[in-house]
């Protein structure tokens, strides 16, 4: 499946042939409330009316807003969640964000991209 630009162009949501939902935001993006709407609105539409594993890059965001962190812990199409980061500053804001706000699903926070696709995977079986 080709992917979808989340509305304000900010991100892109695909669904790979491994039936794992892929959430890549820009580099050096700011993602405020309307931006996290859009892209759990194209998740749950990509997804139709299943549920799906999903993979959130996040390595090169900026900033998450606390209203979007908000709307990340609304329930969507994902049944999974790994948030994929490379730095400290993406670890402070999973942390800040599984310590605040209740994750819909199971979500953890991971620097390797094949930790993450494993983790996702495993539930699965």
């Amino acid at each position: 499946m080709e992917p979808v630009l989340v509305d304000g162009g900010k991100g892109t949501v695909e669904l790979g042939p491994d039936g794992i939902i892929h959430l890549v935001w820009e580099s050096k993006v700011r993602i405020e409330a309307e931006d996290a709407k859009a892209a759990m609105a194209a998740v749950n539409r990509i997804a139709g009316d299943g549920t799906y594993p999903m993979l959130v890059d996040m390595a090169t965001t900026e900033n998450v807003s606390i209203q979007a962190r908000s709307v990340f812990s609304i329930p969507c199409a994902a049944n999974r969640i790994a948030l994929l980061g490379s730095s400290p500053v993406d670890r402070i804001i999973a942390n800040f964000f599984l310590g605040v706000h209740i994750p819909p699903c199971p979500t953890r926070f991971f620097t390797s991209r094949d930790e993450s696709m494993k983790w996702l995977l495993q539930a699965g079986k």
